[in-house]
C-alpha cells in the first residue's frame, strides 16, 4: 500500500489515541448513531468508534480504512466482544464498494482524494445505498486553514453548500456546517449532510 502524509499522519494520532485510551465518539458520529440499522459501510472508519458502537447495537459492519494501526484496534474489539465487524486495512484511493448497504458512513474522508476521485467515490456510495437506506457523508469545506495533514496534490475542499446539492433527488434529513479551531490559530470547515435514498417503487422506511 502505497503511503502518504495523511496515513502517516494518522497513524500516529491512532497511535497516541490507543495510548491515552481516547476512544469517545465524535460529534459527527454522535450525530450518526439513530440513523445506523441493518448492514453498515463505514469507509475511512478510522479507530473504529462508530463501527464499533454500530455492531455493538446488532448491525454488522464492514470497516475500512488505510491504517493498520487502527484495523489492528477494531479485530482486536470485536474478536474480545464477538462482534459482527469485517475490518480490513483497503486503499481507499483505488476501492470500489461491492455490494449494497442499508447505511453508508464516510465520515472525514473524502478530502484527503484529489476532487475527481472525492466525486467519484462519493457517487459510488450513492450508487451502493439500498433503496430507503441512508447515506452519511462529512467533509472539510472551503474556508478550511488547517492543511498540515494533506498531501500537497491529494486533497479536496468541498463547496460550501456542495455537498448537500450532490444529494438533490434525495431526501435529505440533515445538512450542516460546523466551525472547529485548529493549532496554530487556523480552521476546521465541515459540511455533513445525511439522507435517505429514494425508493422505487415507494417503500416502507424502518
Amino acid at each position: 500500500m502505497t503511503a502518504n502524509r495523511s496515513i502517516d499522519f494518522f497513524d500516529k494520532q491512532f497511535e497516541q489515541q490507543m495510548r491515552d485510551s481516547d476512544f469517545h465518539l465524535n460529534p459527527f458520529e454522535e450525530m450518526a448513531l439513530p440513523f445506523l440499522r441493518g448492514r453498515v459501510l463505514d469507509l475511512g472508519c478510522g479507530m473504529g468508534n462508530l463501527a464499533i458502537e454500530a455492531a455493538r447495537r446488532g448491525c454488522s459492519v464492514l470497516a475500512l480504512d488505510s491504517s493498520a494501526a487502527a484495523i489492528e484496534r477494531i479485530r482486536k474489539v470485536a474478536s474480545e466482544e464477538t462482534l459482527s465487524i469485517q475490518a480490513c486495512r483497503t486503499d481507499l484511493k483505488r476501492y470500489d464498494i461491492s455490494g449494497d448497504f442499508d447505511v453508508v458512513v464516510s465520515i472525514g474522508l473524502l478530502m484527503f482524494f484529489d476532487c475527481p476521485r472525492a466525486y467519484h467515490m462519493l457517487g459510488d456510495m450513492q450508487n451502493h445505498v439500498a433503496e430507503g437506506g441512508h447515506a452519511i457523508v462529512n467533509v472539510l469545506s472551503e474556508g478550511t486553514t488547517y492543511l498540515n495533514m494533506f498531501d500537497a496534490e491529494n486533497h479536496c475542499l468541498f463547496a460550501r453548500h456542495e455537498l448537500e446539492s450532490r444529494f438533490h433527488d434525495w431526501q435529505v434529513l440533515v445538512s450542516e456546517h460546523r466551525d472547529f479551531d485548529a493549532p496554530g490559530q487556523s480552521k476546521k470547515a465541515f459540511s455533513t449532510v445525511i439522507a435517505r435514498k429514494p425508493c422505487v417503487p415507494a417503500c416502507v422506511h424502518t
